[in-house]
């Protein structure tokens, strides 16, 4: 092929990799977090009923109020009222989850070696400008930018450790909550007995008043155990998660910097990916090679 055959082949090449689509992930509904909840409710209420008790005898919504009004108010309390809105927000995101994209973005570090070790990667700069993913895009930006190697690390290491915190900050608003739902449950119980113990002239409402008082102990050991404690386990294994993630993206960026073999940098970043089916990602790889 000439000199002007491959100059005028050269745009063409590069508008194709630009185009190329970024790694995207996915929502869909959390099976795990709606059904296990579901289960978990199905084999308490299921036992209860098996013991023919009967369903109406567990509804309170005086008990409810208590239980849940007196532990949003003790977690407010103990926490500052941002930190609380921004759990709350990180709660509601937790029916669903994302579609693991890691083997994709793992071809794209691949492929933006590649065009690196050929072009330079300062080639990048457009490709870089539109990586979804913010993390990556910091990322890449600076090595486009020319930024220092330890310094491109130091910098996207101390977002990954703030991020971090964060959700630990957020996780541990669950597990406060957890902890005080089942004593405001005992407290309204408590406060049922008290109720009761003005009706002992009526023998046939001490008992009814009884059953009512230990509604709230239900409510407030259940909503910490099926609710607020699971939340807050999942929120730090899903940040643990996406920490694997952006430490591969990062070691990714590093061995675009250093000039790694793409080879080699594929095999070392197979390691974030163990377990991940890889048939799908295929075909985009092989098109890469033969366009290098």
């Amino acid at each position: 092929m000439s000199k002007l055959a491959e100059a005028k082949e050269q745009p063409a090449k590069a508008k194709q990799a630009s185009q190329m689509p970024g790694p995207k992930r996915r929502s869909k509904l959390d099976l795990s977090t709606l059904g296990g909840l579901g289960l978990a409710l199905l084999g308490i209420l299921g036992g209860y009923a098996i013991e023919h008790g009967r369903a109406g005898d567990l509804w309170g919504a005086s008990a409810a109020l208590i239980v849940l009004g007196g532990s949003i108010g003790a977690t407010l309390v103990a926490n500052p009222v941002d930190l609380v809105k921004r759990a709350a927000r990180r709660a509601s995101g937790l029916i669903f989850e994302y579609s693991d994209n890691s083997q994709e973005t793992l071809e794209q570090m691949v492929s933006y070696a590649m065009r690196a070790r050929k072009n330079g990667v300062v080639s990048l700069e457009q490709e870089a400008a539109e990586i979804e993913d913010p993390f990556l895009r910091k990322s890449m930006m600076l090595a486009v930018d020319g930024m220092d190697l330890h310094e491109i690390r130091g910098a996207m290491e101390l977002e990954m450790d703030v991020a971090e915190r964060r959700l630990e900050e957020e996780a541990k608003v669950f597990e406060i909550a957890g902890g005080f739902a089942p004593t405001i449950g005992i407290i309204g119980a408590v406060l049922g007995l008290i109720i009761v113990m003005g009706e002992l002239s009526d023998m046939n409402k001490v008992g009814k008043g009884i059953a009512a008082a230990f509604v709230a102990t239900i409510y407030g050991v259940g909503s910490a155990n099926l609710v607020f404690l699971p939340a807050a386990l999942k929120i730090k294994l899903r940040g643990a998660a996406e920490r694997d993630k952006r430490e591969m993206m990062l070691e990714g960026v590093c061995g675009i910097v250093e000039g790694m073999n793409p080879k080699m940098l594929r095999g070392k970043l197979e390691a974030f990916t163990l377990g991940v089916p890889q048939k799908a990602a295929e075909p985009a790889v092989d098109q890469q090679r033969s366009a290098a």
